[in-house]
């Protein structure tokens, strides 16, 4: 069989599972970052500094272990881009830790936060705006604050890292057919979103600020959430599958117990967040929650979505619960403990594989991965035997859907249309519309009379403006 037939039965297989349905057999889609340097035969400071080197990779490791999807390069932060911003809050292989170990992420102490605690009012009133002036002066090295005279280096460090960012995004294209052409695999998601509460945590006030905020200014909280909803939403619409085939990918970092209470789960983090994913689903995407920690506490409230509009992904949770509480609406990912693949024995990986393809796959919508994105320290031999172990035991004898591939939210039998479907109709549009920096309307009052045919000139002026704000809401998601 070619590559061409193997990676147009895999999709199908793939697509299968994630619509909640039986395909010919079970899935594979491992998450290997590091873990990819280890078997091609490089170093941690290689995969991370050299994205090549991490697609050289990504496609022998997908190769040699014939998996149905990958990402096509899970050690996604280019520390090359990193360093030309001169991002404060990595730390990179070989520059300040042991180009052993994969990036760091270094969180800003509380007193030193690159939001401050009473610059709520800014981020809400233009949150693109602030990205600029505010918080990416202070996350790097070489950008100026505002009012600061301009340096060379200011300048380079803007010039290098977009187009450094520019060069990165446009090579993503010729790795997804690389895998498909030179290992028949599919590329596993397409797009990036993060909760509009997870950014506070992450890129904003930091973990400890956003808690001390939650006691002091609620409200204030709230209304940023709010602010970044269609900002944060149009960054996974616009850089989604276009095909509709693969989900967007969803990181889920700080909205579950013990980082908040399920009280301000539900008051911040849910309303905030539910709407983006209805809207996904009503442009015919998925959102592969990739669900770190324990969520259980909030099945519940993912109950309320669509069903098969999302994949959940089984990190710490038990994934044999998951099953049960949420199989019936969507498709299940992951559970196969981490420590376990880097520290057990392959016999401990056969059985407990075994076990999930028995009391979690039997039904369908089952995609075999472990919980967690694996790195170097993930045992080559276990990950053999999880390999090997679904192949033997992961077939369907009777499969339930047409081979013929249909986008997953167009499934004939979906009990809920996307027509029906609210997201974030409703919710107010921001002063500066999503994907704009400087608008055309306040342009336009600066230039001189436009004769000829003024919708083009809008119309580049639009286009190459949304470059910029690209810039800014991917290096605040992305890097």
């Amino acid at each position: 069989m070619n590559t061409e037939q193997l990676y147009q039965e895999r999709l199908s297989r793939y697509i299968a599972a994630m619509r909640n349905e039986k395909p010919d057999r079970v899935p594979i889609r491992p998450f290997v970052a590091e873990f990819t340097a280890k078997y091609a035969g490089f170093t941690c400071q290689e995969v991370a500094h050299d994205y090549t080197k991490a697609f050289d990779a990504a496609v022998h490791t997908a190769k040699d272990f014939q998996w149905d999807a990958v990402v096509p390069n899970m050690v996604y932060v280019w520390t090359g881009l990193a360093q030309a911003a001169g991002l404060r809050y990595y730390g990179i292989p070989g520059i300040g830790i042991p180009h052993t170990s994969g990036f760091n992420y270094i969180e800003p102490p509380e007193d030193n936060a690159f939001m401050r605690a009473d610059e709520y009012d800014a981020l809400i009133a233009d949150p693109t705006g602030y990205l600029y002036e505010t918080w990416l002066p202070r996350v790097s090295t070489e950008v100026c604050r505002i009012g600061a005279p301009a340096t060379r280096r200011n300048n380079l460090a803007m010039v290098k890292s977009a187009m450094a960012m520019l060069s990165y995004f446009y090579a993503f294209g010729p790795q997804i057919q690389r895998l498909r052409t030179e290992a028949g695999c599919c590329s596993a998601i397409a797009g990036i979103f993060k909760a509009p509460f997870d950014i506070l945590a992450d890129k904003l006030r930091g973990y400890v600020g956003l808690t001390v905020d939650m006691q002091t200014q609620p409200a204030k909280v709230l209304a940023a959430c709010e602010a970044l909803m269609p900002h944060l939403c149009n960054v996974g619409l616009t850089t989604a599958d276009p095909s509709n085939l693969v989900p967007i990918g969803f990181w889920m970092h700080r909205g579950c117990v013990p980082f908040i209470t399920p009280k301000q789960f539900a008051s911040h983090n849910w309303p905030t967040l539910k709407p983006i994913i209805q809207e996904f689903w009503k442009h015919g995407h998925q959102t592969l929650f990739y669900a770190e920690g324990k969520w259980r506490r909030h099945f519940d409230a993912f109950r309320e979505l669509p069903d098969r509009s999302i994949v959940f992904h089984c990190d710490q949770d038990d994934v044999f619960e998951v099953h049960r509480r949420l199989h019936d609406k969507f498709a299940i990912s992951g559970g196969v403990p981490n420590v376990m693949l880097s520290f057990g024995q392959p016999e401990e990986v056969r059985a407990f594989c075994k076990r999930v393809l028995t009391e979690v796959a039997a039904d369908g919508g089952y995609i075999m991965d472990a919980s967690a994105i694996m790195q170097d320290d993930t045992s080559i031999e276990n990950l053999k035997a999880l390999t090997e172990t679904t192949r033997e035991f992961g077939a369907y004898t009777a499969p339930s859907y047409n081979p013929g591939i249909l986008p997953p939210a167009d499934l004939p039998s979906s009990k809920e249309t996307r027509a029906n479907v609210i997201g974030l109709s409703g919710h107010p549009q921001p002063a500066i519309r999503p994907g704009v920096c400087y608008p055309w309307e306040d342009k336009v009052r600066e230039l001189p009379e436009i004769t000829g045919n003024r919708d083009l000139v809008r119309r580049i002026w639009e286009d190459v403006d949304a470059f910029g704000n690209t810039y800014i809401w991917q290096m605040l998601l992305s890097f």
